[in-house]
């Protein structure tokens, strides 16, 4: 038995200087010291020594395992360092190619809208508000002069939700809100998201608005007319042409849509893709605040006055970005948003 130790212990060590690999390793350490390995297969003969034999070769049989495995960390170690040095050489950097440029993250461009018109109307001296995105029928509808029977409604394309609430389909609630909390003078703007149930190229089901008010005694058109005029040629050109003409809207009377010139055909209409040949093109709406709408917050329309006003977000980004497609906006291709 002590023959056949030794003679194991010199393959086993003969074997770990060749061995060049972890793997080629490990294949010798599971053959001479593994379960079913040859020093394990001589330990089971032990049985067959002498009990005086057994102490002395008991003792042989730890000194050849821990030769062996000795070895085999020594191998390891060996391995490893050529492994690392290998690897060295194989993945050596070259300092002088150019790096990889990092991505670089860019403000959604409606972001970027958002905050240009935020800034032109606090330079104004309007402050900013927001309110709840699920509305009640009340703030949404009916306290702007939305009676429950009022075709207007339809326009609205409203996105309902549980419990008789819906999803606001304009930002117009948040002025009820302000005027049901404070009272005037207030010059105030709210921005945020608002729902309605349209889609196609130039609409979205969900889509951005800034409304914007002024509250005081005296306030009259002319302070509309002063403000948006000087708001737009902020955002657009300092020499832009403004008009505004009559529209309708429930919780405003008089209403006016506001339109600049054509900043593509510099007004003058004619194949111009922009303005479709009328040389105009509409921005927003606007118009003074309807009385039943300062009845409803407790205001007296004899003593105050005001005017009121809702802009797009896309739509101010669609002109003058010169984009024809909403949906472009909220696709996520990062090619398109690259570019702002």
């Amino acid at each position: 038995m002590k023959e056949d130790l030794e003679n194991i212990r010199a393959a086993a060590l003969r074997d770990l200087e060749t061995a060049e690999t972890e793997s080629a390793i490990e294949e010798i350490r599971v053959r001479y010291l593994g379960r079913k390995g040859e020093l394990t297969a001589v330990l089971r003969g032990m049985g067959k020594v002498s009990p005086e034999e057994r102490p002395a070769m008991g003792a042989l049989v730890n000194r050849i395992k821990q030769e062996v495995e000795g070895g085999i960390g020594t191998s390891l170690d060996r391995a490893r360092a050529a492994e690392r040095s290998r690897r060295v050489a194989s993945e050596r950097i070259d300092v002088t190619v150019p790096g990889r440029r990092p991505q670089l993250g860019r403000i959604h461009p409606l972001t970027q809208i958002t905050n240009e018109l935020v800034g032109v109307f606090v330079g104004l001296g309007f402050s900013v508000a927001e309110g709840p995105e699920v509305e009640d029928d009340y703030h949404n509808f009916e306290a702007l002069n939305f009676p429950a029977d009022h075709p207007a409604r339809d326009m609205q394309d409203t996105l309902f939700v549980e419990g008789g609430r819906v999803m606001r389909t304009h930002t117009s609630p948040v002025q009820i809100r302000v005027m049901e909390e404070r009272k005037p003078p207030l010059q105030v703007i709210a921005t945020g998201a608002t729902y309605r149930h349209d889609s196609d190229a130039t609409h979205s089901p969900m889509f951005h608005q800034i409304e914007g008010f002024m509250v005081d005694q005296g306030i009259t058109f002319a302070d509309l007319k002063g403000v948006l005029t000087r708001a737009v040629r902020e955002l657009f050109a300092a020499d832009c042409p403004v008009r505004l003409r009559p529209s309708f809207f429930p919780f405003t009377e008089p209403s006016a849509e506001l339109d600049i010139g054509c900043f593509a055909c510099g007004a003058a209409g004619g194949a111009c893709r922009m303005c479709k040949g009328t040389g105009w093109i509409e921005v927003l709406g606007s118009g003074m605040i309807d009385p039943n709408v300062f009845e409803a917050v407790g205001y007296d329309p004899e003593q105050v006055s005001g005017f009121a006003f809702g802009i797009g977000v896309e739509r101010i980004a669609m002109l003058k970005y010169e984009i024809d497609d909403i949906r472009l906006f909220f696709g996520n291709d990062l090619r398109f948003l690259e570019q702002f």
